[in-house]
């Protein structure tokens, strides 16, 4: 009894309330509480488990009414399933269980809690179980209307918990042991706070989300299971991109909220690394990895080794039918989730996702008019429209002769544009006929634009020019790409190392004629200091040097360190000018011919220092070329964006600004939650439906 009393002293000193030990301590709390007791209110939490650690995070306000609210509908409250965050998950009233809707995670266990308890090494509290809650507040009831304290309780786990007054409830862990007499202590340990009600503990519980989804974005991870150096799944970095998103919602689209003119955009994960690495290659690579630095190795069988992964005919099948097979597959179920959805969709990639989707993008097909009408079908879509047939063809190319030869062996349109100069020989196709065909349908291919796969190693070894374009699938790996059930508005990379495949895949440059078959908008978006990410637009104008386009701060203006620098540039510009002119001056002053040959002497002086003045100009003009170009002239970028510009480049933060190398790796993985990357998405997203920021940034 000792260590009880002790216990109890120091908590009496610790806390500010009134000792129960006094009597005018019992007075007050009569007055506090005269006899009056109020039902507590309830609050609904989920446990996550991270770093095998159980965290008990709340839900928001709109969903633990809606959860209370079933809770209390009657006997058949438990079989109710409530959809919460978004609708993105499930939460089965009878099982106390939550389950992900769209992406594959272990489910959650529910609680509907009252009662909680300090946890043991954080300061986050704990919630008792919702049957020991009720006999914590039935003991609370009656110490309450009774006016008697001192109310001490065990719980399952044979902790003690003492109620002392409504102020001061306590909660004792026993220590396994006994002491040296022989006995059991029945409250050993650190004492720890015990609060009733939600409201009584520091815990942030958000406001919900907006019903209305005006928008839906794919997001498509880059190699490894990790996504940003904290090793967090795509699933928890695209849950930060979306509290990122609804904030600057409520902060630059105010007036559109108000006016109810907007909901939400809702991001989705879309993991394709998961069912990669469950083809059993993991096995196989590990009989074939070397023991030393198994750490290091670890990491880049996981991680590094997806890019030759995808560069393999048999694991780039792998990932495009996965990635598109499960962007098909939420797209189907959010439409049946939300049967009144009107918007667009868009998608995004982050470093090798993004060159998963713009091969997924160039390898489309917009023959099969317009899905935003047939969003709920599944079937197969069919090519639609007035393309020529396979006879049609042959009659153009006066080789109408040939037709019941490709019938015979069953070969249409697509399966002749896959055959080899050998095939139609072994067809029997006279050698002038077969360079006509051949060329046809290499000058056809050619003029669409871009976007055929290599079929031969001859081919990726060679590639064929048609001038000063080459197709954009040179070097792709001979894959079949398969079709999208939908067409993107906007395509977003973050981070993308689109330019320097498309580079090493021999494709010296793009199009500027060239567009995505079905997706009218592609925006480039990465960090200075990025290792991985490479820009677009010199491909599409080599001729021109210029600067991408600068993303303004989600606050206004540039960062104060970039406009500091500008400022030193353009003053130090300003006094190299200011000097060479002062000593050019100077020395036609002390060269300067007597006087009578002083108008002559000038003029050939004059005429000798203009090509000179010329020269130095020129340099000037030649360094501020990109400024003068990104401000004053319209530049030609192709219309792979629809005419408008396709690199945007994030203002690196003032403490990146002294070493670039120390956070190059930090630069690449910084998208998930920059508020100017996720404001421009939403920017873009919302002008397409006429919608503005409050207050345009500069």
């Amino acid at each position: 009894m000792s260590s009880v009393d002790s216990n109890q002293e120091h908590l009496s000193q610790s806390d500010p309330s009134p000792s129960p030990n006094s009597s005018s301590s019992f007075e007050l709390i009569d007055m506090d509480v005269s006899s009056l007791y109020e039902p507590v209110s309830s609050h609904w939490f989920y446990c996550k488990v991270i770093d095998s650690k159980e965290i008990w995070i709340p839900f928001n306000s709109d969903d633990s009414q809606q959860l209370e609210e079933a809770h209390g509908s009657g006997k058949e409250c438990n079989e109710r399933v409530v959809p919460t965050d978004g609708g993105r998950y499930d939460v089965h009233l009878g099982e106390r269980m939550r389950y992900a809707v769209y992406w594959d995670e272990p489910p959650s266990e529910v609680r509907r809690c009252t009662w909680f308890y300090k946890g043991d090494k954080d300061n986050k509290y704990v919630p008792y179980s919702e049957s020991f809650s009720q006999v914590l507040e039935e003991t609370y009831m009656l110490a309450v209307t009774l006016d008697e304290w001192k109310k001490k309780l065990e719980s399952p786990n044979r902790e003690i918990i003492v109620l002392h007054n409504p102020k001061l409830m306590v909660h004792y862990q026993p220590v396994a042991g006994s002491d040296e007499w022989g006995s059991t202590s029945t409250e050993q340990g650190r004492p720890r706070s015990v609060k009733r009600g939600v409201e009584n503990i520091p815990v942030d519980i958000h406001c919900g989300e907006p019903l209305q989804i005006d928008h839906l974005v794919f997001v498509v991870h880059g190699i490894g299971p990790a996504c940003d150096l904290r090793f967090r799944s795509i699933v928890q970095c695209v849950n930060d991109f979306r509290n990122v998103s609804l904030n600057l919602l409520r902060t630059h689209f105010k007036k559109a909220q108000e006016n109810q003119q907007i909901g939400r955009v809702e991001f989705l994960p879309v993991n394709w690394h998961s069912p990669l690495h469950s083809t059993g290659v993991d096995v196989d690579l590990q009989r074939i990895t070397l023991p030393s630095i198994n750490r290091l190795r670890h990491f880049t069988n996981d991680t590094i080794l997806d890019v030759f992964f995808y560069n393999s005919p048999t694991y780039c099948q792998t990932i495009v039918d996965t990635v598109a097979s499960e962007m098909n597959r939420i797209y189907t179920l959010f439409l049946q989730r939300n049967p009144d959805f009107k918007g667009g969709v868009s998608i995004a990639g982050h470093s090798l996702g993004s060159l998963i989707l713009f091969d997924i993008l160039t390898n489309q097909k917009d023959s099969f008019g317009d899905i935003d009408s047939e969003k709920g079908s599944l079937g197969t879509i069919e090519d639609q429209g007035d393309v020529p047939t396979l006879e049609e063809d042959l009659k153009k190319l006066q080789l109408s002769e040939f037709s019941p030869v490709f019938e015979k062996e069953k070969v249409d349109k697509a399966a002749l544009a896959l055959c080899t100069e050998k095939d139609l020989q072994e067809m029997g196709i006279p050698l002038g006929p077969r360079k006509k065909i051949l060329n046809h349908f290499r000058t056809r291919k050619n003029s669409m634009g871009v976007n055929r796969p290599a079929t031969s190693a001859s081919e990726v070894n060679s590639p064929k020019e048609n001038g000063d374009y080459l197709d954009v699938g040179i070097g792709q790996v001979s894959v079949k790409y398969p079709r999208l059930n939908y067409k993107p508005e906007i395509f977003f990379a973050f981070g993308s190392p689109i330019g320097m495949f498309l580079t090493v895949r021999g494709l010296r440059r793009i199009d500027p004629n060239y567009k995505f078959p079905t997706c009218k908008g592609f925006f480039n978006i990465y960090h200075p200091f990025d290792p991985v990410a490479y820009r677009i637009e010199p491909m599409v104008a080599p001729e021109i040097e210029f600067e991408p386009m600068l993303i303004p701060h989600h606050k206004g203006r540039k960062r104060m360190h970039l406009e500091l620098r500008e400022g030193f540039t353009r003053m130090s510009m300003d006094l190299k000018n200011n000097l060479l002119g002062s000593l050019r001056m100077a020395w036609k002053s002390f060269t300067r011919a007597p006087y009578p040959a002083l108008q002559a002497s000038e003029t050939a002086e004059e005429t000798e220092a203009e090509p000179e003045s010329s020269s130095e100009k020129s340099s000037v003009n030649t360094e501020e070329t990109p400024v003068e170009v990104k401000e004053d002239l319209p530049i030609n970028v192709g219309m792979l964006n629809g005419g408008q510009r396709i690199d945007y480049v994030l203002q690196e933060k003032p403490i990146e600004s002294f070493n670039e190398y120390l956070f190059a790796l930090q630069s690449h993985l910084c998208y998930w939650e920059s508020e100017d990357t996720v404001l421009l998405v939403l920017k873009e997203i919302y002008q397409t439906q006429g919608i503005f920021l409050d207050q345009p940034l500069q």
